[in-house]
């Protein structure tokens, strides 16, 4: 299923579900009252939740609840996730970037996946406007993938980790370069480069949609463009750690909570900073970036001026 959520005409905000990609799907109007009326609230009791949604998923385009999708405003499908960890997981974007700032490969990144905390109150959702920090001359996108937890765990080892994936969902982890460059030379962040703003969207996918080999082997294309014009492509199954390493790590010693997002980080070419001004400039105001990953649609966003 493709979870969403979204703003009808008089201003509320819902959560629910696609229906044949032209409806949107109010879960708590749909169930009268049965199924809650967030996502965050649905994620975090989501087994109990989807034996409800098995009753109420078929509907007519007359029930209660249904809307066509031109009638409402899609939104981040989590928009108050509970945490945003980033990894940085793809070996061809770390190369890449370094190499680009001329940095060998630090031998330290193949011993265990790292990741940064983004911020979380930062979310933006479809073609919400992206404003950069007015100080910021290097505007860049990231081409990611991410999951949502969706069942409470820790210390959770990589081959049991996808019984606590909800779905995945596509990642845009903006990204202010002068501003990250210069704070990371002091060696802490990423901070003030990276905390204005991440995108995700248009929907979560539940995980048993996209094939039924294990999480760790999915395989889907990705692509990045602007304006139009292709500039980066990848494939999740370029993944050095796959998302069952990077939640082993991220629940070492702690407790991860369902509402939890975990970034992939950047698939190689994924970047402005990978490719190079001699291939894009920098993002400047009114450019359009598209993100597409197979099975999981398309993430648009435009950048504006603060």
């Amino acid at each position: 299923m493709k979870f969403i959520s979204f703003r009808l005409p008089n201003g509320l905000v819902k959560a629910g579900w696609l229906h044949k990609e032209n409806y949107a799907v109010d879960m708590n109007e749909r169930s009268q009252g049965t199924l809650p009326s967030t996502m965050l609230e649905f994620l975090q009791n989501q087994e109990q939740y989807m034996e409800a949604v098995k009753r109420w998923r078929d509907v007519s385009i007359e029930d209660a609840g249904v809307y066509p999708l031109e009638k409402v405003i899609l939104l981040a499908p989590l928009p108050n996730p509970l945490s945003v960890r980033d990894f940085y997981s793809f070996e061809q974007h770390v190369k890449n970037s370094r190499a680009r700032r001329g940095l060998d490969m630090i031998p330290e990144w193949y011993e265990f996946p790292v990741f940064y905390f983004s911020n979380h109150l930062a979310i933006k959702g479809p073609n919400e406007v992206i404003v950069f920090p007015a100080e910021s001359m290097e505007r860049d996108y990231e081409l990611e993938i991410a999951c949502v937890m969706g069942k409470m765990g820790s210390n959770i080892l990589a081959d049991q980790a996808e019984e606590y994936i909800f779905g995945f969902c596509i990642l845009n982890d903006w990204s202010a370069r002068d501003l990250q460059r210069k704070e990371m030379k002091v060696g802490l962040g990423p901070a003030k480069g990276k905390d204005f703003a991440a995108s995700i969207g248009p929907y979560i996918v539940t995980k048993d949609e996209l094939q039924s080999a294990e999480i760790g082997q999915l395989k889907l294309k990705m692509e990045a463009f602007v304006n139009g014009k292709r500039l980066s492509y990848g494939n999740t199954g370029d993944l050095y750690y796959s998302f069952g390493k990077m939640i082993e790590r991220a629940s070492a010693g702690v407790t991860l909570y369902p509402g939890e997002i975990i970034g992939s980080g950047t698939v190689g070419t994924g970047c402005l900073l990978e490719l190079g001004e001699e291939v894009h400039p920098w993002l400047a105001c009114g450019d359009e970036v598209s993100f597409s990953i197979e099975k999981l649609g398309t993430l648009t966003n435009k950048i504006g001026t603060g």
